[in-house]
């Protein structure tokens, strides 16, 4: 692991002094940091709870080659920053955005961010993490080489920028639309940069990035007015690394187009900071003109940053936890992280981009994109359902609206900012809908969104979906990772029969509930694992339960991962496995094995390992709850305490996977607080432990419902008694209408394990209307 600068462990308050956040609220426990370093993939930067804007340092921006570890454009371990874009991804494992990127210069201008390695070769500056302040809608840093002080907040589609330059020194901002994260030759195709008679920027470009065609515009203005400007179009003999050449001087002060445009705006010595405020759109800049205008009003950089403070204390409240601080700046933290994204992706008078790239209007909802739907369809979505369905009910029109957009009529993939990159697999949309629709949520066209679910699950071109469909797998001669594949359609299937059911749909529900037993098409009795198969019926040879990567039969895992994904039908899948004992022996054969982590050297999601268990990863999110189902809930209890010692950690690099989005750290929370939705699109939790000693849950009707824990320490990591309502609870799943209803989760811990409890039948998780219930 990297060092870590002890400042880090220093409270906020005794962080370089920056504007006064507010004292009180949810928001002081929080520290962006996390996961900023190592393969969290987080950026430290500005943003509100789901807002288009996400205002950020960017460390580098490598080409393709070696963009991994900057997938959010900021690595804690380095040392320099080269400016401060204003999209970026939270923890995802692929990289894109780094738009509009702005950089403030004291003293002579270089056009090109240099080397890293060199300093003074470009307009990149050096800075001390002793000088960053770093909080839930607020960065500050000093860049060094300049004596710049930059301070960033965030609205929802406003991005707040305060620079104080030293008074002896001419200041200025330099606009650059050349870099992007994940960036490689020829990836912006063009772009436009316009300076207003009023003195507004505006601009756009359209790049050739992992959504191909993507297009984001921008109006930016300044408290001051300018001195001079110079607009360039560095295109001439550029080189692709480093953007260095000679390129155009200054043709124009007015208006340039180009491939490789900069900016550069001149405020003369500065006796007062320079606030600097910028609006985006995927849609024009004439949008983003009206963004500015409607949501950008005034230059009151503190009052901004207060706003940003306040929206995020008013979200976090939806909990309240009773913790030590180490454990609170964990939580809050977490809970923070998986409310980034979905992301806003809107203008002000409903204008959003669709997945046809044509432009279309929002009615009576809020259009959201950034979905990474293999990920967040696991806890991240459920959570969002339990403590914010009102967004649930936006999120769900969203990606009814996408799919109505689409050229293929279904459901998103994985999109940003409107648009489809096909990453991943399986049709995770529908469960992202079933388990709102199970759990009560509404406001949503039921019908439409049926509709869009089984357009999603029989478009035959998708993953190979024809065979799927014919045969009962998907054939690991036609499509790559077809194990996973098959066990990810005949899950999405099963969540598919669950909306229809729950809508008397009983024809539709009948369909995919008997394709959600597909599954059992890849169970290899002999090997007992998860397996492809051929067309021709034949598991495929050789086999290696241990290989995972490319040609694999699995995605970003291997056979020892992925024969547990059947959440669908977990007493099934203990069956097939021999029963309760074997099902039970495997599983910490799984986590109590020695495994050398050089073995996915070739596979960077593959991460946090114990065992095989891969926690950095998704496909084992749901694993260590399995023991509840087979009647051993006190080795759920003991695999969670392993788990959340060794995988979080309120540090920089105390993630120990990406985010992706906030699913890493949604599966906290839930952990956190005693219960999991192994089975979305049930209406049940499988109870575990809880990992702070009191809890309470605002929810959104009104109710209250608290969890709490007695004595809560290291010496006592087992549940004894558990009651509800102070009742007592023998069974290990609970209801979402029981948490809704209000009241107290009480969970007695102690010293042993309590074998007596959960092991029988009646007592064990297993999803509502799974097969085997």
């Amino acid at each position: 692991m990297p060092r870590i600068n002890l400042l880090f462990l220093l409270p906020l308050a005794l962080a370089l002094s920056g504007p006064a956040a507010a004292a009180t609220g949810h928001a002081t426990d929080v520290d962006p940091r996390i996961g900023t370093g190592g393969d969290g993939h987080t950026f430290p930067g500005a943003t509100v709870p789901f807002g288009m804007i996400q205002l950020s340092p960017d460390t580098a921006m490598p080409d393709f080659r070696h963009a991994y570890k900057w997938a959010a454009g900021y690595q804690y371990g380095d040392s320099s920053i080269m400016g401060f874009s204003h999209t970026h991804f939270s923890g995802s494992g692929h990289s894109d955005l780094g738009d509009v990127l702005v950089m403030p210069i004291a003293g002579a201008v270089k056009l090109d961010p240099g080397d890293p390695a060199k300093p003074g070769s470009g307009y990149r500056s050096r800075f001390s993490h002793a000088s960053e302040v770093v909080q839930a809608g607020y960065y500050a840093v000093t860049l060094s080489d300049y004596g710049v002080r930059a301070e960033l907040t965030a609205g929802r589609r406003i991005g707040w920028h305060r620079y104080t330059f030293p008074a002896n020194r001419p200041a200025h901002v330099l606009l650059d639309l050349r870099p992007s994260i994940y960036d490689y030759p020829g990836k912006v195709l063009w772009a436009s940069l316009r300076v207003h008679t009023d003195g507004t920027v505006t601009g756009c470009r359209t790049t050739r990035g992992w959504a191909p065609g993507r297009e984001l515009c921008f109006a930016m203005r300044f408290s001051q007015p300018m001195r001079s400007r110079e607009l360039y179009d560095r295109e001439t003999d550029l080189p692709y690394k480093g953007f260095s050449g000679p390129g155009h001087q200054a043709e124009d002060a007015d208006a340039q187009n180009g491939r490789a445009l900069v900016g550069v705006f001149d405020f003369g010595k500065l006796r007062q900071p320079l606030e600097v405020k910028v609006a985006i759109s995927p849609v024009s800049a004439a949008n983003a003109v009206a963004n500015l205008d409607q949501e950008g009003s005034g230059w009151d950089f503190d009052a901004r940053h207060a706003e940003a403070t306040a929206a995020w204390n008013k979200a976090l409240a939806v909990i309240d936890v009773d913790a030590p601080k180490p454990a609170r700046t964990m939580f809050y933290t977490a809970l923070y992280h998986a409310m980034l994204s979905p992301t806003l992706s809107m203008d002000v008078n409903g204008d959003y981009r669709g997945p046809d790239h044509a432009v279309h209007r929002a009615q009576g909802f809020e259009f959201y994109s950034t979905w990474s739907l293999w990920d967040v369809y696991r806890a991240q979505q459920p959570l969002m359902v339990l403590l914010n369905p009102g967004h649930s009910t936006d999120f769900i029109r969203s990606l009814i609206a996408a799919r109505e957009a689409s050229p293929f009529g279904i459901l998103p993939v994985w999109a940003y900012q409107g648009l489809e990159t096909w990453c991943m697999i399986g049709y995770h949309a529908v469960p992202v809908i079933a388990d709102a629709y199970v759990k009560g949520v509404r406001g949503f066209d039921a019908d439409a969104a049926l509709r869009a679910m089984v357009a999603s699950a029989t478009y035959k071109p998708y993953g190979d979906l024809g065979d799927y469909m014919k045969l009962g797998y998907v054939p690991i001669d036609k499509e790559p990772e077809a194990a996973s594949k098959t066990l990810e359609y005949a899950y999405d299937d099963w969540s598919l029969a669950q909306m229809a059911t729950a809508m008397g749909r009983t024809a539709i529900a009948d369909t995919f509930r008997r394709r959600a037993a597909n599954w059992r098409n890849t169970w290899d009795p002999k090997t007992g694992f998860m397996r492809a198969r051929l067309s021709d019926g034949k598991f495929r040879e050789p086999f290696d339960p241990t290989f995972a990567g490319y040609g694999s039969d699995y995605t970003e895992g291997n056979a020892w991962q992925y024969s547990w994904y059947v959440p669908q039908d977990v007493p099934g899948l203990i069956q097939a496995m021999g029963g309760d004992a074997k099902f039970i022996a495997k599983l910490d054969q799984l986590f109590d094995v020695k495994v050398d982590a050089a073995h996915f050297k070739n596979v960077e999601d593959i991460t946090g390992l114990i065992g095989w268990y891969a926690h950095g990863n998704e496909p084992s999110h749901h694993i260590a709850y399995l023991y509840d189902y087979a009647g051993a809930p006190w080795k759920t209890q003991q695999r969670l305490k392993q788990i959340m010692d060794s995988q979080y950690a309120p540090r920089p690099d105390g993630l120990s996977g990406n985010d992706d989005l906030g699913q890493m750290s949604a599966w906290y929370v839930f952990t956190a607080l005693g219960f999991y939705p192994v089975t979305p699109g049930s209406d049940e939790y499988a109870i575990g432990r809880p990992f702070v000693k009191r809890a309470t849950l605002h929810l959104e009707n009104g109710h209250t419902f608290t969890v709490s824990a007695s004595p809560l320490d290291d010496a006592h990591p087992y549940v004894g008694r558990l009651t509800l309502n102070g009742r007592p609870l023998d069974r290990r799943w609970l209801h979402h209408a029981e948490i809704l209803a209000g009241g107290e989760l009480h969970f007695s811990m102690q010293v042993e394990p309590d074998r007596a409890r959960g092991n029988v039948a009646s007592a064990r998780a297993a999803p509502a209307g799974g097969a085997g219930r």
